[in-house]
This record gives C-alpha cells, structure tokens and sequence, in this order.
C-alpha cells in the first residue's frame, strides 16, 4: 500500500515537516500553488537568548500577487551570509554545532538558484539524506493538475499509484474527506502532537523551530525525536550521519 503527502515547500523546516516526509512513500512539493506572504515558505524560526528570530530569504513579492511559489525569486543573496551569522551567534554554544554548521554552511553557500523554491528543495533533499529519510521526493509539475483542491490531490494520489493519502491537520478547513472515499484512498491525518523533548539553549522548549536546532542540539540522536522513525511499522533507511 503506497502512502503519500503533498506539501508546499518550506526553508529550513521544523522537525515534524520531515518526520512527515519519513512516514510516507513519496513526498510531492506543491509548488504549483499561490506565493502567500508572511508564510514558512522563505522563512523559519531559530532560538536566541531573546527568544525566537525569523530568519528570512527576501524575495521578489511587489506587484506580483498571483505568482506561484516556483515563480518566486530572491532579491539578493546577502541573506546567506546573515543567516549563517546569527546561526553562529546563537547556537555555537550548543553540543553539535561544530559537527553540523560547516555542513550547512557549504550547503548553503553552494545552492546557487536564484528561484526560492529550488532553494528549499536542494536544502530539504539534503537534510533528508543526513537524517536517513529515504522517501522518494517528487513535484505537482511532474503531474497533471485538474480539478479543486481536493480533486487536484485525489488526481495526484492515482497518478503515483497512492491508496493512502496523508495531510497535515491544518488542511481539514478545505479538504472533503467524502471524495477521497468516493475514490477509494484513504485519508489519514498526521498527528504533530507528543513529541519528546531534547536539551535545547534558552529554556522555555519550543517545538516549532528550524530543524536545525535539533541537529545542532542532538546530533547523531537527532532521528530519535522524529517518532517515525520509532514507528514499529517504519521499514525506512537508517539514521542519521556525521558529515565529512
């Protein structure tokens, strides 16, 4: 039974954006649909002392209301420097920072796309492969989109031969659950509630920040705070990996 998830691309995810991505067959990016300003697709959250920063890609967004997210440019690339900056500055104190931020900072540096949404997807395979997540990664253009929300998603499911579709919770405002049944693929609801706490810096814990405080906190451990991979059903690759 293939199982699958569709999803707009988002920078540096949180930790249940892969976990997501492990508990499936194939990942579809959606990136057919609307730039939405002010979103996690050119930004995400990191610790500081001061609490959580937004680190943000600036990108080209005046006048362009009707764009898709793969149309998407970024303005310039100074951002990489900065991001890597306050990255350094917050976390160099943690466990794993030096086993990780080199890492990210070559991959960074060497993602040479000027479109956003080729920006996350490089970072996003990239993670993927250090943590061990094996998932076939696929896009809404390799496919033919037709229909409503529900119908484009219900068309993506038969294309890649899906009889299980898995969705965010937040997608039950527009999703009609009875035309998944008419078409014989069940909807399952992942579940980002539960998961285990890890020594972070700065105190209170906060779940939804960039992946990367978890790597630069856990390291090697860090696929132990994705439940997936603790899931008696998980048949996936294996974990996670020091870079070279």
């Amino acid at each position: 039974m293939k199982k699958i998830a569709i999803s707009q691309s988002n920078y540096i995810p949180w930790k249940g954006y892969f976990d997501l991505i492990n508990s499936v067959d194939e990942f579809v990016i959606y990136d057919d649909m609307q730039y939405t300003r002010r979103d996690w697709r050119n930004r995400n959250l990191i610790k500081t002392p001061n609490g959580v920063k937004w680190l943000s890609i600036p990108v080209e967004v005046k006048g362009r209301f009707t764009q898709a997210i793969k149309e998407v440019k970024v303005v310039n690339m100074q951002w990489k420097r900065e991001h890597l900056e306050s990255l350094r500055h917050n976390y160099s104190k943690a466990l794993y920072f030096r086993d990780y931020f080199a890492w990210f900072e070559e991959l960074l540096m060497g993602t040479t796309s000027v479109y956003l949404s080729e920006i996350n997807a490089k970072i996003l395979k990239e993670i993927n492969a250090l943590l061990g997540i094996v998932t076939k990664i696929s896009y809404s253009w390799d496919y033919e989109l037709f229909g409503d929300k529900t119908q484009k998603l219900i068309n993506i499911c038969k294309q890649t031969g899906a009889s299980e579709y898995i969705s965010g919770p937040s997608a039950k405002n527009y999703i009609d659950e009875n035309l998944f049944k008419e078409s014989n693929i069940k909807l399952s609801w992942f579940d980002y509630d539960n998961y285990p706490q890890y020594t972070q810096l700065y105190p209170p814990f906060i779940h939804n920040v960039s992946v990367l405080d978890l790597l630069f906190n856990t390291g090697k451990n860090a696929s132990f705070y994705l439940k997936s991979f603790n899931s008696p059903n998980y048949a996936g690759g294996g974990g996670i990996s020091t870079p070279l």
